[in-house]
């Protein structure tokens, strides 16, 4: 399987967390790269994508400069250099995976449960997504366990269980991968997340689908 069709499916993964209601600062500033992101993702054809997910990059880098030590600026920051590596494709999209991993390790390290603790479903799926060694870091094993800690802190969010559904898929455990589905549709509506919460029900529905007809 080549690496631009492995990284693909990060690009759809990643970036559906909510914010705080009571906003600050850095609350506004991450808020602004999740709509940007949003926009770019959901409303633009795919071919001016990689561009605009680069520009965005360099504004979500800015924003975790302005509030370093804090974790929030980080997840968005891996987000979407992952979203732009699945544009990218290639070894150059390898590259901004690795610095998104090292971002959401840092995120972790911070304060693993903020935005419902989303860097440990962020960093799981980049294990289960890139290719192993000696190409680059997944690993399965690794992978489960972060989705695994991702659900514990979120227990009914709609990602943790999709992204551990699609793992699941992955490794033919079928029934535990509908389980996880289910469970997915099942998550409460997120304030102000309309869109992207539209667009993961959708993936959930249809990866719900093609494991029912198999």
């Amino acid at each position: 399987m080549s690496l631009i069709h492995r990284l693909s499916p990060i690009l759809t993964s990643l970036a559906l967390l909510p914010l705080s209601l009571h906003a600050a600062p850095v609350d506004d500033a991450v808020a602004r790269v999740q709509r940007d992101w949003e926009t770019i993702r959901y409303d633009l054809p795919a071919a001016q994508r990689e561009q605009r997910f680069e520009a965005l990059a360099k504004a979500a880098h800015e924003v975790s400069a302005q509030f370093a030590g804090r974790s929030e600026p980080l997840v968005w920051e891996g987000i979407v250099l992952s979203s732009w590596a699945g544009e990218k494709g290639g070894l150059g999209a390898l590259g901004l995976v690795k610095q998104a991993k090292a971002l959401y390790e840092r995120a972790i390290e911070l304060d693993g449960q903020a935005l419902h603790g989303s860097a440990y479903a962020s960093l799981g799926v980049l294990y289960a997504k890139v290719p192993g060694w000696p190409l680059g870091f997944g690993d399965g094993g690794k992978a489960e366990a972060l989705f695994r800690q991702a659900l514990a802190v979120n227990p009914q969010g709609i990602d943790p269980h999709f992204f551990y559904a699609e793992y699941l898929a992955d490794q033919n455990r079928t029934a535990e991968a509908v389980s996880h589905l289910e469970q997915a549709l099942k998550a409460p509506p997120r304030p102000g997340r309309e869109k992207a919460d539209a667009g993961r029900r959708e993936e959930v529905k249809a990866l719900l689908a093609k494991l029912r007809g198999a």
